[in-house]
C-alpha cells in the first residue's frame, strides 16, 4: 500500500497531523512529530504527550493522518485503524527499534496505524499549471521572509 514516495515523505517530514473523533463526535486534530514507517502497510508515531488522541483511539480506533511538504504543497493522507502499543508490551520494543528518534526514552506508547486508504494531497496552485520548482521557489521565498536567519534549500 505505501509507495516509496509515501515512505520518503513521512521520513522527511516526520510531522503528521492526526485526526480522531472524541466519544461525543467532536473532531480532534493534533500534530505529532515522532512518526516513522513500520512496513509497507503500517505507519506509527510515538506517544509522548497525546492524552486526548489516545483516549479517542481507545474508544474509536479509526484515524486519519496527513503529511504535507510545505514547500511543494503536496503530500498524502492516510486512513486506517490504530493500535496503541504500551511500553512493556511484547511488540513495543520491536516498534521502538524501528523508531530510533531522540524521544525514544520518553515514549509512553507507540500508536501503530494499519493503513487501509492512502490518497495524494495536492494544492490547488497546481490546477492552473504551476510547476513544482516554481511552487517550491515561491514558498521558500515566503519562509525566508518569515525566518530571515534560516537557510532553505531550493
Amino acid at each position: 500500500m505505501l509507495t516509496p514516495d509515501m515512505k520518503r515523505l513521512i521520513e522527511e517530514q516526520l510531522l503528521g497531523f492526526v485526526a480522531t473523533a472524541a466519544a461525543d463526535g467532536m473532531p480532534n486534530l493534533s500534530p505529532k512529530g515522532a512518526f516513522f514507517v513500520v512496513d509497507d502497510n503500517t505507519i506509527a508515531f510515538g506517544e509522548v504527550r497525546s492524552p486526548g488522541t489516545v483516549r479517542n483511539l481507545r474508544a474509536n480506533p479509526r484515524i486519519e493522518v496527513n503529511f504535507v511538504d510545505p514547500f511543494v504543497r503536496k503530500g498524502y493522507r492516510f486512513a486506517g485503524t490504530a493500535e496503541i502499543v504500551e511500553r512493556g508490551a511484547a511488540s513495543f520494543d520491536a516498534l521502538l527499534g524501528r523508531y530510533g528518534g531522540a524521544l525514544a526514552p520518553r515514549l509512553r506508547a507507540i500508536v501503530a496505524i494499519t493503513v487501509t486508504k492512502a490518497l495524494p494531497l495536492t494544492s490547488p496552485v497546481y490546477d492552473d499549471g504551476a510547476a513544482e520548482p516554481d511552487v517550491r521557489r515561491g514558498w521558500t521565498t515566503r519562509f525566508r521572509k518569515l525566518q530571515p536567519n534560516q537557510q532553505f534549500v531550493e
